[in-house]
């Protein structure tokens, strides 16, 4: 596939994507960019054949194509990063346009040592005047986009959509959580897990791309999962009176909660595991980010 090793990974998870996956990958294509790299698209049990134009696309040979049959996103995502050939990741969901340049810009608070995980500036597809620079979350952890701070800057939350990290990192803190189910919280989980380890995250609004917004998943996403997931997150990452507050959050069947621990055998080892390898604690990060949780 390369004369020498890629020193980027660009790892698309898409499921029925329809159309999307190729604009984006002749978007990806077609930009100007100095640094090597290679697009990883994980194909999750697609209905619609959206990947299937892979197999004779004219930049094929430095496209990896990886089939699964419905793992999910945070899976999905784990899946394309072990099967990665560079040095940094770069997580981007398969609706994007991208600019010149924009991966060199993105990657080099990385390379300089100034964080361990940077979004770019997300614009809407639908009027590109509207661009969030990471977010941040709600007294009900619901996400909100920062404002523009016009220089690098922390963010509580990295948005799944577009963001780049080493390959050391993220392998170091475990990835995404194996653990969760279709869709929900992935990218929330996993900014908690890299500040609560002691990394950082920032948000380069020097550079943008354009994200395809819409108002539901092109597949079934149950509200049951969503619920799962966010009760996996606060057992493995909150204290008890966090936890308290999520269960209070949400309209749960009492069912459900005893089925996360009773069937997630690993979840309360891995709780313990993450609370002797973090560096703070879960009240560090909200005071932090004085977000009232």
């Amino acid at each position: 596939m390369f004369k020498r090793k890629p020193l980027i990974s660009i790892i698309f998870p898409a499921k029925n994507e329809g159309d999307n996956v190729k604009t984006t990958l002749d978007s990806l294509f077609s930009v100007k960019v100095k640094s090597l790299f290679e697009a990883v698209v994980v194909n999750d049990g697609s209905e619609d054949k959206c990947c299937d134009f892979i197999h004779s696309y004219p930049h094929k040979d430095r496209v990896l194509l990886i089939d699964t049959k419905g793992a999910g996103a945070a899976k999905a995502r784990n899946l394309g990063a072990k099967n990665a050939s560079g040095e940094i990741l770069i997580f981007c969901d398969a609706h994007l346009q991208f600019e010149n340049w924009w991966i060199d810009h993105l990657i080099e608070p990385l390379k300089t040592g100034k964080t361990d995980a940077v979004t770019p500036g997300i614009a809407s597809s639908s009027d590109p005047s509207i661009i969030g620079y990471g977010q941040t979350l709600t007294s009900r952890l619901e996400t909100r986009w920062n404002l523009n701070k016009n220089t690098l800057f922390e963010t509580p939350i990295i948005p799944g959509g577009c963001f780049a990290i080493s390959k050391t990192v993220f392998n170091k803190v475990g990835g995404f959580e194996q653990g969760f189910r279709t869709w929900g919280y992935e990218d929330i989980e996993f900014s908690i897990k890299l500040w609560l380890f002691g990394y950082r995250c920032h948000a380069e609004p020097r550079v943008s791309i354009i994200h395809l917004f819409r108002e539901k998943q092109p597949y079934i996403v149950r509200s049951d999962d969503v619920t799962y997931n966010l009760l996996r997150m606060a057992y493995l990452h909150f204290n008890d009176h966090r936890i308290q507050k999520c269960l209070n959050l949400i309209n749960m069947k009492k069912s459900i909660r005893r089925k996360l621990l009773n069937d997630q055998s690993d979840l309360l080892i891995q709780r313990q595991t993450y609370f002797n390898e973090r560096v703070y604690n879960d009240s560090w990060y909200f005071n932090k980010f004085n977000i009232q949780f």
